[in-house]
């Protein structure tokens, strides 16, 4: 099971998160957000984590031109788009590209999941009208489509008292958290991001639960 851990802000909770086991780091370039960091602060980020360690750069409905000047002074291994971007947008910046997905009761994900056959990755989101992500809400695990044969990351309120029963009903492929590991908005509680990777890590040497 990969984790992301998403919204660092700051070396120390980057270094945090891979010694704790973190797969990849979130950084979240979305002005609006409390975990919004800069072009410096990203930089100093990256520079001071391993290069096996996937940099993830998380964006919502950005001019082009925003996306490029990241790309120009972070070493972003991975780009996430949260917002409404199509397909021919997320493929021109020629990175591999992971496309948020906010489960609404009326989307059926494996047609939206359809509209990006070459992203690396679907992250599957709670939905909250006029919020692009990082709410805290869940939503409903069983609608997460089994034998899609995409890579599906799960994403959306975990916590590490919730990440083991999540992983149990949706199958991921990967799971993403923020809110869920911290002790105020873009701070990580040492704490709660070693109980998470644990949590979710653990899920690898028992049987999944059969729905």
């Amino acid at each position: 099971m990969r984790v992301k851990i998403c919204g660092i802000t700051s070396i120390e909770d980057a270094i945090l998160a891979v010694e704790a086991g973190a797969d990849a780091l979130g950084l979240v370039f979305y002005p609006p957000s409390p975990r919004n960091v800069t072009l410096e602060q990203a930089a100093e980020i990256a520079r001071a984590v391993s290069p096996f360690v996937v940099l993830t750069g998380l964006f919502v409905d950005a001019h082009p031109e925003q996306v490029e000047g990241v790309l120009a002074q972070v070493p972003l291994n991975l780009l996430q788009f949260h917002g409404d971007e199509n397909a021919p947008y997320c493929r021109q910046f020629h990175r591999p590209y992971i496309k948020a997905l906010r489960m609404k009761p009326e989307l059926n994900p494996v047609e939206a999941m359809a509209a990006f056959p070459d992203a690396r990755g679907i992250l599957l989101d709670a939905y909250r009208k006029g919020v692009p992500g990082g709410t805290g809400d869940t939503f409903d695990w069983q609608r997460v489509p089994q034998d899609s044969g995409r890579q599906i990351i799960l994403a959306g309120g975990l916590t590490p008292e919730n990440v083991a029963g999540a992983i149990d009903t949706a199958r991921p492929q990967a799971v993403d958290v923020s809110g869920g590991v911290e002790r105020s908005p873009g701070r990580k509680d040492a704490a709660r991001v070693r109980a998470f990777i644990r949590a979710a890590r653990a899920r690898l040497a028992e049987p999944l639960v059969q729905n």
